[in-house]
């Protein structure tokens, strides 16, 4: 059975930062893409960012590139998501996901909530 779990959300105040982890099991990690994701209330779900089998490629929607930052550590089945000079827009439900292909976002974690004050 996969199970992706998320932690480290919280609140924090606008250019603060917060590091999300996903740890990961029930499946082969260093063969899956990981990748991030986020709902606000009364909004649809938004692709954040995904990271590659090994790290070596990453991609980052608009709305977060140069503020956050993806990465894994296989050994530990884990991907994280760094998030810096957060604003109350980042304001959010997180969750983490799994894809053996990019874009079919198979597994889901339960969502972490972050909440940026202004």
């Amino acid at each position: 059975q996969v199970k992706l779990v998320e932690s480290g959300g919280g609140l924090v105040q606008t250019g603060g930062s917060l590091r999300l982890s996903c740890a990961a099991s029930g499946l082969t990690f260093n063969s899956v893409f990981m990748g991030w994701f986020r709902q606000a209330p009364g909004k649809e779900r938004e692709f954040i960012t995904r990271i590659s089998w090994r790290g070596g490629n990453t991609y980052y929607a608009d709305s977060v590139k140069g503020r956050f930052t993806i990465s894994r550590d296989n050994a530990k089945n884990t991907v994280y998501l760094q998030m810096n000079s957060l604003k109350p827009e980042d304001t959010a439900v997180y969750y983490c996901a799994a894809a053996q292909i990019i874009g079919n976002w198979r597994y889901w974690g339960q969502g972490t909530q972050v909440t940026v004050s202004s």
